[in-house]
């Protein structure tokens, strides 16, 4: 039976009844997975959601996508021609970590906005590097209060990063935006990764509130090993005679080469 992909509506009305998964997805193979795997949505870049294929791949996957917001365009209106462009693509709603100006104008468009709260990485200078946020009640209250506010100006939810699980718990029962928690406890609506951490390929600092399920960076090793084990070998058989042999290659028949040698001969005493 084909999954339905779901609507902002049937998300919101999941509120408190329904564990959604989100998935950072980087490349085909890996929204595939999501797909085959039942992940519930996958945050993509621009890119991927522009592709005709990506409803081929992942018909039913609630698709976010987002940019870096430093690598995203800076003024308002040029936000929002990205947005709609995004939508316009099959984009089911949009990140956005810009100004809470910048998402009212996408949401006066009826667009769906996930914002970001607790530790947002683009700001987190301001709150004292990559550290949790939300472990003292000002702090906590702070959080609640950006939760507010993106309510206020009609977001659809809201990114809820490094926060005590108490607290997001907290905010949950004060608000109506879908909380997607990473690294915020299961008070969130939604329990997100990133694919490299599932997967055990990220080379850099592996966050916390990440689990490994996998292990793919030792597969990539040993089928690079495979990959030049087979070279080696080629090159190995080519240079000692035993490459190609019959079966690689396609016999003329005895009577047709006769003829042709006699042709060849026949250009060579004129």
């Amino acid at each position: 039976m084909t999954r339905k992909r779901p609507t902002v509506a049937d998300v919101r009305a999941n509120k408190g009844r329904y564990q959604y998964t989100m998935m950072r997805v980087e490349s085909w193979d890996e929204l595939a997975a999501a797909e085959a795997a039942g992940i519930d949505m996958c945050s993509v870049s621009p890119e991927m959601i522009k592709d005709p294929r990506f409803r081929e791949v992942a018909p039913s996957v609630f698709a976010v996508p987002g940019l870096a917001l430093y690598a995203a365009p800076a003024a308002t209106d040029d936000y929002l021609r990205w947005a709609f462009e995004m939508m316009n693509a099959g984009a089911d709603a949009i990140y956005c970590a810009a100004s809470f100006d910048t998402v009212k104008r996408m949401t006066a468009e009826s667009i769906p906005v996930i914002g970001h709260v607790g530790l947002i990485p683009h700001f987190c200078t301001w709150t004292g590097g990559f550290k949790a946020v939300g472990k003292t009640a000002a702090s906590a209250m702070q959080v609640y209060e950006r939760v507010r506010r993106y309510e206020e100006i009609g977001a659809f939810g809201v990114e809820i990063e490094v926060v005590p699980p108490e607290v997001t718990e907290e905010i949950s029962k004060h608000t109506s935006l879908f909380l997607v928690s990473m690294g915020g406890g299961k008070g969130g609506d939604c329990q997100y990764l990133f694919s490299c951490d599932v997967l055990g390929t990220n080379t850099g600092h592996v966050p916390r509130h990440a689990r490994q399920y996998a292990n793919l960076a030792n597969e990539y090793e040993r089928i690079q090993s495979l990959r030049i084990e087979a070279f080696r070998s080629f090159v190995k058989d080519v240079q000692g005679g035993a490459f190609p042999a019959a079966p690689e290659l396609v016999s003329a028949p005895e009577s047709e080469m006769e003829a042709f040698r006699n042709m060849m001969a026949g250009k060579a005493s004129r």
